[in-house]
């Protein structure tokens, strides 16, 4: 007020006199950006003397520590001076894939010449995997809805499994020429018999009227789970489906570390994954509908199946039975 009684009208856009007010907190303290930047920079997050190296970042602490260090400050002016350094909260990020083998993209590429050459010759190419398993009930499902304001789907605060429910075990099968999803719903066990299964009934009902004249049909699969290329009841029960059905079945497993790129993942489980979310899979019943009505502006047609057998874990194959088994490896990494 003294400041507006002594110069009149201030110039348009100032509340003071130039000059006036209190001074920029870095004004008064020159090395407080120093000593925060410190705190936080990630060069230091491996120094074990490093004050907050053990103990979570948040403001608070930032603000407590500074203080301790003749920095007397607030939270609020934290964040405030983090953001002018440019500095946001981090989630970690996967992008590490583990080791890399020197010939991987030469194995992609491989893989792929060879799913595009049957396709052009309009044979079967299937990419499979088994999708996370579900717990069947009223559980929480991660994503929102839409609904009334204020009225959101009570579901239970625990997510133990309910005995008499139980977990749903999805098992796609990916038909890539004709964009066409097949997902059997087991409700046993996770095995090579159960992923096999879900294979034969795919090219009973479907596979077979749609390729009348196909005598191969490869299968794109992660090198890992219940169709893992170490595996032996995987080949034993592909042999056995071989035999019935008169296919000869080729493998291409993808290499370690790189099931983010089969086909099934972003072609299939994404969008199942994407329409049922915020909705509680109550029962099999529930499962089944959403998955078969998953559909894309691209044309995908899914259909889905529950499998109410029974698989059983610790089947032994034996080096009598892997020797009946009919494999011709490739030339390249057969193994």
């Amino acid at each position: 007020m003294a400041e507006l009684r002594s110069k009149g009208q201030l110039e348009p856009g100032r509340t003071r006199r130039p000059g006036g007010g209190r001074k920029l907190k870095t004004a008064e303290d020159p090395t407080l950006l120093r000593d925060l930047d410190r705190l936080v920079d990630p060069t230091s997050r491996g120094d074990p003397e490093s004050p907050l190296r053990w103990t979570i970042k948040s403001l608070r602490r930032l603000a407590e520590e500074l203080s301790k260090s003749g920095h007397p400050v607030s939270h609020a002016h934290v964040g405030k001076l983090l953001k002018e350094m440019d500095y946001s909260l981090q989630a970690n990020r996967k992008v590490k894939e583990g080791g890399k083998h020197p010939d991987r993209n030469a194995q992609f590429e491989f893989i792929n010449a060879r799913v595009k050459a049957l396709l052009r010759a309009r044979r079967p190419v299937i990419s499979v995997d088994a999708k996370k398993k579900e717990n069947v009930g009223d559980f929480k499902n991660a994503g929102r809805e839409w609904g009334p304001k204020g009225k959101p789907v009570d579901v239970r605060v625990y997510d133990f499994v309910d005995p008499e429910l139980g977990k749903a075990i999805p098992y796609g099968v990916y038909d890539i020429a004709r964009n066409f999803g097949w997902v059997t719903i087991g409700i046993d066990h996770d095995t090579a018999e159960f992923a096999v299964s879900s294979i034969g009934r795919w090219w009973r009902e479907y596979g077979l009227p749609a390729y009348p004249k196909a005598r191969r049909l490869l299968i794109v699969a992660d090198g890992g789970g219940s169709n893992g290329d170490r595996i032996r009841l995987w080949k034993w029960e592909l042999q056995k489906l071989a035999a019935e059905t008169g296919l000869t079945i080729g493998v291409s497993h993808l290499p370690p570390g790189t099931s983010k790129w089969n086909k099934i993942e972003h072609r299939l489980f994404s969008f199942i994954t994407r329409n049922w979310r915020g909705k509680p899979l109550l029962d099999l019943a529930t499962i089944v509908k959403l998955i078969s009505n998953t559909t894309t502006s691209t044309g995908l047609e899914v259909h889905a199946y529950v499998d109410t057998a029974k698989y059983a874990t610790k089947i032994r194959v034996t080096d009598d039975q892997m020797k009946k088994i009919n494999i011709e490896r490739e030339e390249f990494h057969g193994e």
